[in-house]
């Protein structure tokens, strides 16, 4: 079903203000022109026919920005397909590294550093937990998904975490871990190491930071959130299509825009309660551009043996322990478009048979905008 409101409605009715503001930089002003212009005119499109029926219709491009709230089937559909088939036959471990709203200043103005030492700080911790003989002894691996944002669209960055439930060991086999239905690691010791190691690498990152905001750090106990192992490995594979390709917020949870107000839902974690924020269209803007990251900053990461350099060797030597099967990993082709069927005859998938820019199909097929829609 299709949303009653979007983004895009938000971003096109402010969009001079958006264009003027010294809120936002060069780049998301792009990002925004983008959802803005998503599967419209502007981005050009493409003419399908039905060869059953030879049924017309025009279609508008996408904008294949990861955040837009149109664009992301495709992208997650191609991701979730390639890790099936790089799934482990072994339990896995879900934890959540949550920085402190003090550094959120820094993630404002230097997101990219930040960020940056988040996720090397999250691989640090779980490699070196992990080949301590007293937790584990052995090389695991980590698949990182960096979220940014709160149900409220407020700034809040944590970075989900999937481990498998164990390792190889030096002599080349595979160890489970000893966690008897808990997370591998104890929580609050994870905490603490990730803490000091987070500070130290801020520093680095900002060695013209105020030395007082490092010192406050240590006063706070930080969040590592540790989830029971996931049911099966399929449940894995849901987990990851559900969160991976998220962004800040979907079409769907937008209750109403206008121009004075957006109204929204969100879920308040304090007491489990779902409500409705409103906002004004550019304070809406605002708080969405803050989750924009910087250019060509890469949010899933994978990391040990599931690092794209190790998986190769690593995942099919494992499924030959556990299994006994020989296995290849083999690149997934990325999906082209979704295959549509024709909405008149609801037989024949449509094919394209046109393509064009923003001037418009030519002039023969210009009539049949007025009978059909943009999908």
């Amino acid at each position: 079903m299709r949303p009653a409101c979007e983004v895009a409605q938000v971003i096109g009715q402010t969009w001079t203000q958006v264009e003027q503001s010294t809120q936002l930089n060069n780049w998301q002003k792009r990002t925004l022109r983008l959802i803005r212009d998503c599967r419209t005119a502007a981005l050009g499109g493409h003419l399908d026919q039905c060869p059953a029926c030879s049924h017309l219709r025009i279609s508008y491009n996408s904008c294949r920005n990861r955040h837009c709230p149109k664009c992301q089937v495709l992208a997650r559909e191609d991701w979730v397909a390639a890790r099936k088939a790089e799934l482990l036959p072994v339990p896995y471990f879900h934890v959540v590294f949550t920085l402190p709203g003090e550094l959120n200043r820094l993630c404002l103005y230097g997101p990219d550093r930040v960020y940056d030492a988040l996720f090397a700080t999250a691989w640090s911790v779980i490699g070196s937990f992990a080949g301590d003989p007293a937790h584990l002894g052995a090389r695991t691996g980590m698949i990182a998904v960096l979220h940014t944002w709160g149900q409220n669209l407020s700034l809040h960055p944590h970075l989900h975490c999937i481990v498998p439930g164990g390792g190889i060991t030096a002599a080349g086999f595979w160890k489970n871990a000893r966690s008897k239905g808990k997370f591998l690691f104890p929580v609050k010791a994870l905490s603490r190491v990730m803490r000091a190691r987070m500070v130290a690498n801020l520093r680095k990152a900002f060695p013209g930071e105020d030395p007082q905001l490092f010192r406050m750090l240590f006063t706070k106990p930080w969040v590592v959130y540790a989830k029971r192992p996931f049911a099966s490995p399929g449940a894995v594979i849901d987990y990851l299509g559900r969160y991976t390709h998220k962004i800040a917020i979907s079409n769907h949870r937008l209750l109403s825009v206008d121009k004075d107000r957006v109204r929204f839902r969100y879920k308040d974690y304090r007491d489990g309660s779902n409500k409705v924020m409103e906002l004004t269209p550019m304070e809406f803007i605002r708080r969405f551009a803050q989750h924009i990251l910087p250019r060509g900053f890469v949010r899933i990461r994978h990391y040990g043996i599931l690092s794209s350099r190790k998986k190769a060797v690593s995942i099919p030597q494992i499924i030959l322990q556990l299994q006994g099967k020989t296995v290849t990993l083999i690149r997934q082709p990325r999906s082209k478009a979704l295959a549509v069927r024709c909405p008149c005859c609801k037989k024949s998938l449509m094919k394209t048979i046109l393509r064009f820019d923003h001037r418009g199909p030519p002039a023969r097929y210009r009539s049949i905008l007025n009978t059909t829609s943009s999908q």
